[in-house]
C-alpha cells in the first residue's frame, strides 16, 4: 500500500472519521498531531495550502481533508490510490 500521511488534532471529529476509514481500509499511515505544535501546523499549512485538519497525503499526492477522502471512497478511487 502507498504510505499515507495525515495531520490531525485530538478533538477533531473529522480527523477521527478519516482515521476510522483508513483503519477500515487497512491503510498504514503516519499520523502527525498538530495539537500544541504551531510549528507543525505551520508546516502542514505550507505544504497543503490549507490550515484545517485533517490534511491527508497518499504517496506524493495531497488528497485534502476528510470529505475529500470519503469522496474518493465513494467513487471507488481510494483503493486505487492506496495500491501502489
Amino acid at each position: 500500500m502507498n504510505q499515507v500521511l495525515i495531520y490531525t488534532s485530538a478533538l477533531c471529529p473529522f480527523c477521527s472519521k478519516a482515521l476510522w476509514l483508513l483503519d477500515k481500509k487497512g491503510a498504514g499511515y503516519r499520523n502527525i498531531s498538530v495539537d500544541g505544535r504551531p510549528d507543525v501546523r505551520q508546516e502542514m499549512t505550507k505544504k497543503a495550502g490549507r490550515h484545517t485538519v485533517p490534511q491527508i497525503w497518499i504517496g506524493d499526492s495531497h488528497i485534502g481533508g476528510c470529505d475529500d477522502l470519503f469522496a474518493l471512497e465513494a467513487s471507488g478511487e481510494l483503493d486505487k490510490l492506496l495500491t501502489p
